[in-house]
């Protein structure tokens, strides 16, 4: 199998036939053997009906149902793990992502990339304040803290090497940090334009409840991309910090005590000087603890610290 296209989808029953005519449009125009691979993540609106129609017809089409709604992230992952294809694209099933685009980020992929991310132009038809603005800071913010720096995060419609698809580890909502993650393991990425178009039928599965979930993901992403061979550095520093100034904070109001016989009896001052010396000392254990989990991690599976690009 030369190429594997993944469509997670939850709910969208009435967009699957339009969609599976335009990527059987564009995907025969390739001249190359393709699966398109439909996985249900726990749709209960007649998805799955029509899914077993388009099966029926289409010797080309795979359809996975997952038991239960587990979100567009396991999704995603469960199509990875599942594709054949030497090469794997991802794009929505709500019509928004345009198959005609696929050829763009195919030829993009064969310039020595091993994954290229869809950038959406034309987006200013969207509600500025609810969705379009919210997406470029989040853009933005992703960008700056990860160091991977693209205009457009959550674009689904991407390509990628067969073996980095089906070698990434997603949890949680991830898929929008996919790029990062795959930054981690050496991938070379680049990010090509395409088109955007309104959803035309069903509902949006975005809302304001997904901002929180971001940051906290963004958190880990970060952690794990850079700190998680390393975690006494993180915890480590910010227990010195807090120790550090509550020992000088403490150490000020024993003199005062001592030397200039100042009542400290009604002063929360030393309660805080020494809460923060606990506290940094709770992180540094925190940290050591970190890292013999992180030893553990990597010796009991085997897992090396290192990702090799070639030998020769």
């Amino acid at each position: 199998m030369d190429l594997s296209v993944v469509v997670p989808l939850f709910n969208e029953r009435d967009n699957l036939t339009p969609l599976h005519a335009e990527l059987g449009r564009t995907l025969a125009g390739l001249g190359r053997p393709y699966e398109v691979l439909f996985v249900d993540d726990g749709s209960d609106d007649g998805s799955l009906e029509v899914l077993r129609t388009i099966a029926r017809a289409d010797s080309r089409v795979r359809v996975i149902r997952l038991a239960r709604n587990s979100g567009q992230t396991a999704a995603l992952a469960c199509g990875f793990a599942s594709a054949r294809g030497d090469v794997v694209v991802a794009l929505d099933a709500d019509g928004e992502n345009d198959p005609a685009d696929i050829p763009k980020v195919l030829a993009a992929l064969t310039d020595g990339y091993d994954l290229v991310s869809g950038w959406r132009t034309g987006r200013w038809g969207q509600a500025a304040l609810s969705r379009r603005l919210p997406s470029l800071a989040a853009n933005a913010l992703i960008s700056r803290i990860t160091g991977v720096r693209l205009h457009d995060y959550g674009c689904t419609l991407k390509a990628y090497r067969g073996d980095l698809a089906r070698g990434l580890r997603l949890y949680g909502e991830m898929h929008r940090f996919v790029p990062a993650i795959a930054a981690e393991q050496g991938a070379r990425i680049t990010e090509v334009e395409v088109g955007f178009r309104p959803r035309t039928s069903g509902a949006s599965k975005y809302g304001v409840g997904r901002v929180l979930r971001t940051l906290l993901d963004l958190i880990t992403v970060k952690f794990l991309s850079g700190y998680s061979t390393r975690p006494i550095q993180v915890f480590g520093t910010i227990g010195f910090v807090l120790g550090g100034v509550g020992s000088l904070w403490t150490a000020w109001l024993v003199f005062e005590k001592v030397v200039l016989g100042h009542n400290l009896g009604d002063r929360p001052a030393l309660l805080l000087a020494v809460l923060l010396v606990v506290v940094g000392v709770q992180f540094v254990s925190i940290g050591l603890l970190g890292e013999m989990l992180a030893r553990t991690y990597h010796e009991s599976q085997g897992k090396q610290t290192y990702v090799i690009k070639e030998e020769f």
